[in-house]
């Protein structure tokens, strides 16, 4: 209930800040479409809790509510900050600079509540079947289409049609009002020289005309402004202008400074590298760094920034945790970061060329976070040659990535093999070990990741849907200190390879839009029900056979329907009588006469009828002098 009453501070905090949205001069479309569905995700908050949960068991069924509304909490505070940033007009030209190509509204902020709310709606229902409130069905295979999920969940998930057009369109008016508002300033006259060239170079990229060709702006051109930072640069920048996404690092723009004659990339500013921090929090006692569920939301993070390079057909090939950048995330208070990929793209794009013999920046062997086939070139061609990089190889990074994130180790930190002979175990398939206890399904992700054949490792919007459905696990399942206790019902790689058929039928192509991450979770919920059920039928039956098995005896003893009589292991027990024994030469003679008579297999056997004294025939092993039979014995089979 807490949780619920902060959402709703929260959306009040919003409706505020929205009557001023005429004042707001960059990403006024994106900021509106972030207040539109916002409400729409209270609203419908407001409506399912009404339809499934009473007041009065506030304090006990809806406890399943308290983590999945926190997560939702954070969404709507992150949304929150970015509308006072966009609201604020300090230092317009260097907002302009930092937020011209900005996305986050849709593919950072949208995304997070896209993923965080079908795990609310979800938990909802739950606490509303714990109530007695009965759930119309709803998880079916009919609903396994995109299309038909929109049509008949759409307003429920937060993707309706309306909802979707304008995910598409928000950024693109963003930039055409940008455009405007530029044009307007540079003719008001009231702007200096360098604000003068600083606005054609933004109109120029706004345009899509900007074409350097090895002539960047001067150095003097720059703004100062607390949003962005300067670094330089010795190569070709033109293709990274154009690249944007919340989860890679932003190259606003280039320029050349003819003094000291170098090339400078203006970036966005970040706090510190993944590797920095891990080697600050880090120790010999406390290995663990972060929470497990920042961890995951890191992991995505950097998943989902690699799925956006690999889109436009930009390799990383050096990915390891110095290229990995952190800023604080202001709205957590639980230590969440908003991370970005590095160290992409001026040698990436073509060809990149690495020294085996030299340490990397934190001074490890950088040998670790290259994949087999990497080093095999390497080895072929030698040291000083260029190596092509692939997908493959950099999910292979990312597996060595997340190792060193669950474990605060650096792969390999404890073996004494380094330089060729590292190389030579790695190609020959020695991987980093995860102690024990571990989380089995994030240290299955890792070990999938770093498999020795590329064609078996992942693609990033696998790992990314796989991780999204991982953080709704650990949503569910708040206490996550006895990893060994608390594992997921099926194995998501199940899960996602269903999907990825699913899609190679319909012909759709990854990386899909943030509008269809409902949908994808709806699938594989849908999946993960049917596995679970199947298994739950399997095991059942399954201990009624071995239940039948164990109380069924051996195929000649006969049912007795006497209270008394109890069946043990085969044997049947009613009185405390000495046993008798059987004569050798009536059992050799009873042998031979079965044996001449035979039983035709098409004939059922009868059960021998009972002697009044209650007794029954023997089994074979009673026959043979093998075993005991307590009770009454066949008169014919007693000396």
């Amino acid at each position: 209930m807490e949780q619920f009453r902060q959402i709703g501070e929260v959306w009040g905090s919003l409706k505020a800040l929205m009557v001023f949205k005429d004042d707001i001069q960059i990403n006024k479309r994106q900021c509106c479409l972030l207040f539109d569905i916002f409400s729409s995700a209270f609203k419908t908050i407001v409506e399912e809790i009404r339809q499934n949960l009473r007041l009065e068991e506030k304090n006990t069924k809806w406890k399943a509510l308290e983590q999945p509304l926190r997560e939702l909490h954070r969404a709507f505070k992150d949304a929150e900050l970015y509308i006072r940033n966009c609201l604020d007009t300090k230092d317009w030209w260097g907002k302009a600079m930092s937020l011209h190509q900005n996305n986050d509204s849709v593919e950072f902020h949208i995304h997070n509540l896209l993923c965080t709310f079908p795990i609310v709606i979800e938990a909802i229902e739950t606490a509303g079947e714990m109530s007695g409130l009965a759930l119309a069905t709803k998880y079916e295979k009919e609903w396994n289409d995109p299309k038909l999920f929109q049509w008949k969940f759409g307003k429920q998930y937060l993707v309706t049609r309306e909802i979707c057009s304008r995910l598409e369109s928000a950024w693109k008016e963003d930039r055409w009002l940008l455009l405007e508002m530029i044009r307007e300033k540079k003719s008001s006259g009231s702007v200096g020289k360098n604000e003068q060239k600083l606005g054609d170079l933004l109109l120029k990229k706004l345009n899509g005309s900007e074409k350097f060709n090895g002539k960047l702006s001067p150095g003097s051109v720059l703004v100062g402004a607390k949003d962005y930072q300067i670094e330089p640069l010795n190569s070709e920048i033109s293709s990274l202008l154009s690249l944007s996404h919340p989860n890679i690092m932003q190259y606003l723009c280039g320029f050349y400074d003819e003094e000291k004659k170098e090339c400078l990339l203006v970036m966005e500013m970040m706090n510190k590298d993944l590797h920095s921090q891990i080697k600050e929090n880090c120790g010999q006692r406390r290995r663990i760094l972060f929470p497990l569920p920042v961890m995951v939301d890191l992991m995505l993070q950097i998943a989902r920034g690699m799925e956006y390079l690999h889109s436009v057909k930009v390799y990383h090939g050096d990915l390891n945790p110095s290229n990995i950048f952190l800023k604080a995330r202001n709205s957590s208070t639980e230590g969440y970061f908003h991370a970005k990929v590095s160290g992409f793209g001026l040698s990436s794009i073509k060809n990149h060329t690495f020294s085996r013999s030299s340490p990397g920046q934190n001074g490890t062997d950088p040998l670790i976070w290259h994949a087999p086939e990497v080093l095999a070139e390497q080895e072929q061609l030698g040291s000083s040659c260029s190596s092509k990089f692939s997908e493959k190889a950099d999910v292979y990074s990312f597996g060595m990535l997340c190792f060193e994130l669950l474990t605060g180790k650096v792969p390999f930190e404890d073996s004494h093999l380094q330089g060729d002979k590292m190389s030579r175990n790695i190609r020959a398939g020695e991987r980093p070990l995860f102690p024990f206890p571990s989380h089995k399904y994030l240290a299955n992700l890792a070990k999938r990741c770093w498999h020795t054949d590329p064609v078996q490792r992942p693609s990033f919007s696998s790992i990314c849907r796989i991780l999204r459905y991982i953080k709704r696990f650990l949503v569910q399942n708040p206490d996550h200190s006895q990893p060994e206790l608390t594992q997921p019902p099926v194995d998501y790689f199940e899960l996602e390879a269903g999907f990825v058929k699913k899609l190679t039928v319909e012909g759709q192509l990854d990386p899909m839009p943030v509008s269809q991450i409902p949908f994808q979770m709806f699938a594989y919920r849908l999946v993960e029900k049917e596995k679970t059920s199947l298994d739950y039928k399997d095991k059942s039956s399954e201990s009624a056979s071995e239940a039948a098995a164990s109380g069924s005896g051996d195929e000649n003893v006969a049912l007795v329907d006497d209270p008394f009589l109890q069946a043990s292991e085969g044997r049947l027990v009613c009185s405390e009588t000495p046993e008798k024994k059987i004569s050798p030469a009536k059992i050799s003679a009873e042998s031979k006469t079965r044996r001449s008579l035979g039983t035709p297999k098409t004939q059922a056997q009868k059960p021998t009828p009972l002697k009044p004294c209650g007794g029954m025939k023997l089994n074979r092993g009673a026959q043979m002098g093998l075993g005991r039979t307590s009770g009454h014995a066949l008169d014919s089979d007693v000396s």
